[in-house]
C-alpha cells in the first residue's frame, strides 16, 4: 500500500465521516424539535447558534478523527506499518 492509498484513505475517509456527521446532527436537531439555526446569522439567538455549533463541531470532530484512525489501523494491517505522516518519532 502506498502513499496515493494513504492519501485517498486518510483524506477520503475523514471527509466522508465529517458529511455523514453532519447530517446526523441535523436530523437529530431537527427531531428534537429544534428550529433549523444558522449560527453565523445574527439574528438567531446567541444560545441557540452556539448550541448548535458546539454541537456540530464535536460531532464532526469526533467523526473525522475517529475515521482517520480507522483507515491508519487499516493502513497497517495492509502494508505492515503505519503511513509516514502519522507515526511518532521519539522526541
Amino acid at each position: 500500500m502506498g502513499k496515493l492509498a494513504w492519501k485517498i484513505l486518510g483524506t477520503g475517509g475523514p471527509i466522508l465521516a465529517g458529511i455523514i456527521a453532519t447530517k446526523l446532527v441535523d436530523t437529530v436537531w431537527a427531531k428534537a424539535g429544534q428550529d433549523e439555526v444558522n449560527p453565523k446569522n445574527p439574528d438567531a439567538p446567541v444560545v441557540k447558534a452556539l448550541t448548535y455549533a458546539a454541537v456540530m463541531g464535536l460531532a464532526v470532530g469526533a467523526a473525522r478523527t475517529l475515521a482517520e484512525r480507522q483507515a491508519a489501523q487499516y493502513y497497517r494491517r495492509s502494508a505492515g506499518h503505519l503511513p509516514k505522516d502519522i507515526r511518532t518519532e521519539p522526541v
